[in-house]
């Protein structure tokens, strides 16, 4: 029997259109503690420095800004040397490379910066996309990365549709779902936005949150980003991971992921990578920090420490 998520197209749709800070990327908040290495400049992502200590990388999700990692980032810089990931395209920041791809780029410019900035074996922590990102960057760069952890990120997202999915399977509907994205006016847009911010977080102002930042990133960077994210499958490479990896997940039995479906889903797709910690979180949608930012920073402080 075919197992699909409920709401797994709109979810689907939504994952990829959510986080992002209508502020300049690179300005820091006033009054933050910011220290940068080397300059490092790039047309894919931009990142911002700070705190003091072992390296921790934060890489938000698809349409997503840096600032969905604000808290996080100034509870840790008092004990870690903290690096905010802005991807291109997203939040106002610059997109230069029309329909063309976008994750396996990003990934590249990640491993860059590890090597240009001389950090040594970084922790790293991807929302969604940013998970995805993080797990494509601990298999093909394993000596660049110390520990990962994903939030609610699988590795093949399409696998929501069902365990038969395949990267072929699912091809049509990220094109769909891309004409979707750069078609629809801005009317509906945001309509669209308001609708699947409420299946992504609990939270009002998340929610408020999360339809400014899509509305604010480029369209072609989040349609390039959608049939990436789509029709990426990190899965065959699991079995050969060296790093050890914690995955966060989303249940919600009020009207979220229900948390028996939510659990058989990340078991069952994370099986063949060796020794995964594989934790739920409960009464949370997609954006688990916002949901439970006391049980998330509990998680993050383990998997920094172990």
């Amino acid at each position: 029997m075919k197992f699909v998520l409920p709401g797994a197209r709109p979810v689907l749709c939504a994952l990829f259109l959510a986080c992002a800070a209508v502020a300049p990327v690179d300005a820091a908040p006033a009054g933050a503690e910011t220290m940068t290495a080397a300059p490092f400049v790039s047309d894919r992502l931009s990142v911002e420095v700070v705190g003091a200590g072992p390296d921790v990388i934060l890489i938000p999700g698809l349409g997503s800004s840096r600032e969905v990692w604000r808290a996080t980032a100034d509870r840790l810089k008092a004990t870690h040397r903290v690096h905010l990931v802005q991807l291109a395209g997203f939040a106002g920041e610059p997109w230069t490379h029309g329909d063309g791809a976008f994750v396996q780029p990003a990934v590249d410019e990640l491993a860059r910066y590890i090597r240009d900035q001389g950090l040594s074996r970084p922790a790293v922590i991807g929302h969604s996309l940013g998970g995805l990102s993080g797990l494509l960057l601990a298999q093909q760069h394993p000596d660049l990365v110390g520990r990962l952890m994903t939030v609610d990120s699988l590795p093949f997202y399409s696998a929501m549709y069902g365990p038969s999915a395949t990267a072929d399977s699912a091809r049509p509907f990220a094109d769909q779902a891309a004409a979707m994205i750069i078609g629809a006016d801005d009317d509906s847009f945001r309509t669209l936005q308001t609708q699947t911010a409420q299946s992504l977080s609990k939270t009002p102002s998340e929610q408020d949150r999360i339809v400014d930042w899509s509305m604010a990133s480029d369209r072609h960077a989040l349609a390039s980003a959608m049939k990436d994210v789509m029709t990426t499958d990190a899965r065959p490479g699991l079995a050969a991971m060296t790093t050890p990896v914690t995955a966060l997940y989303a249940a919600d039995a009020d009207g979220g992921p229900p948390p028996a479906l939510a659990e058989a889903v990340w078991s069952r797709e994370y099986s063949a990578l060796p020794g995964v910690r594989l934790t739920r979180v409960d009464a949370s949608r997609h954006f688990i920090m916002a949901a439970q930012p006391q049980r998330f920073a509990e998680l993050v402080d383990r998997f920094l420490t172990e």
